[in-house]
C-alpha cells in the first residue's frame, strides 16, 4: 500500500471529469497518478455523475490514455437514477420518456418499462441526464409530460460540466429550464447523494476510502455525507475561493492542486478559518 495519503485510506474512489480528463484530454499528471497508485495496490474506483455513457464505454476512454480499468470499477449516475425511478414508481413497470443518452435509454428498458418518445404517449414518468445532443425538443416533452402529472427523475443536477475549451452547462441547466417551466422540482439521484460513494467503497471492500473530486458541491458533500474523508483537486470547477465560501458541509478534509499529490505526505488539513491549507 502506498505511503502518503494511503497510510489512513484503503481505497480512493475518483471523479472523472475535471480531476481525470477535461472532454478528451487527459489532466496534466493524471493518468501517471493513477496508474503509480495502482502499481502500489491502491483499490480505485471512479463515481462519475456523467450519465451519458456506459461504465465499460468510460472505462475504454480510460484505457486510452494508458490506464487499465474494468467497467465494474465505474460508478455513475445513470444507473442510480433508474434505480430511483424504480423506487419512485413502487417496482411497477410502466411507459417512461427519457431526455438523455442511449445509454441511459437502454437502462430504463433494461429495468422492463417501455422507453416513450413523446408526451402524447401519455408516459407515467420521466428521467433526465446529460446527453451533448440534448435537444430544446426533448426538454419541452419532458416539461409537457410532467406538466400532465409524470413523476420526474433527473439522474444528477450539476449544474456545470467541464470540457476541454472550458467550463459548459451541465445536466443540472438543463434540469433548471424544465423546473422553470413546470413550476416542479425533480428527485434526484447522483451525487451528492451518498449512495453512489458507500456502492463504491464496498464494490471495492473499502472502510475507510478517500474521496477526490472537482466539485464542491457534488463530490465533497457527497463524500462528507458518506462519511469519507474528501479532497478537492484544482483542476475543475471549484477554487480556493469558492472553497472559503462555501458551507460547512461543502469543506472537503484537503484541498489539493492535482491527483499527483496524492503521492506526496499529506497537507495540514482546509482550515475554513484561515483559507489554507498550509
Amino acid at each position: 500500500m502506498a505511503a502518503g495519503f494511503f497510510d489512513g485510506h484503503d481505497a480512493l474512489l475518483c471523479d472523472l471529469d475535471g480531476v481525470v480528463y477535461a472532454g478528451e484530454h487527459a489532466i496534466d499528471g493524471a493518468v501517471e497518478t493513477l496508474r503509480e497508485l495502482d502499481a502500489l495496490g491502491v483499490p480505485v474506483a471512479y463515481v462519475t455523475n456523467n450519465a451519458s455513457r456506459s461504465p465499460e464505454s468510460v472505462a475504454e476512454h480510460l484505457n486510452s490514455f494508458g490506464l487499465s480499468v474494468e467497467g465494474e470499477q465505474v460508478l455513475g449516475s445513470a444507473a442510480a437514477g433508474v434505480a430511483l425511478l424504480g423506487e419512485e414508481l413502487q417496482g411497477r413497470t410502466t411507459r417512461v420518456l427519457v431526455v438523455g443518452s442511449d445509454h441511459l435509454r437502454d437502462l430504463v428498458s433494461d429495468a422492463g418499462h417501455q422507453v416513450a418518445e413523446s408526451a402524447a404517449e401519455g408516459p407515467e414518468a420521466v428521467i433526465q441526464g446529460f446527453d451533448p445532443s440534448v435537444s430544446w425538443r426533448d426538454l419541452a416533452q419532458a416539461a409537457f409530460a410532467i406538466r400532465c402529472g409524470a413523476r420526474w427523475v433527473a439522474t444528477n443536477t450539476d449544474l456545470t460540466i467541464p470540457r476541454a475549451e472550458g467550463i459548459a452547462p451541465g445536466n443540472g441547466a438543463l434540469v433548471e429550464a424544465v423546473a422553470r417551466a413546470t413550476g416542479t422540482v425533480p428527485v434526484a439521484a447522483g451525487k451528492p447523494e451518498p449512495v453512489l460513494f458507500r456502492m463504491a467503497a464496498e464494490r471495492l471492500g473499502g472502510r475507510r476510502p478517500l474521496v477526490v473530486g472537482d466539485r464542491l458541491d457534488t463530490d465533497i458533500l457527497g463524500g462528507n455525507r458518506a462519511g469519507f474523508d474528501t479532497a478537492l483537486v484544482l483542476t475543475g470547477v471549484d477554487n480556493r475561493d469558492t472553497t472559503q465560501a462555501a458551507p460547512s458541509d461543502h469543506q472537503p478534509t484537503w484541498v489539493l492542486d492535482g491527483l499527483p499529490a496524492l503521492l506526496q505526505a499529506p497537507p495540514e488539513r482546509w482550515s475554513v478559518r484561515t483559507g489554507t491549507d498550509r
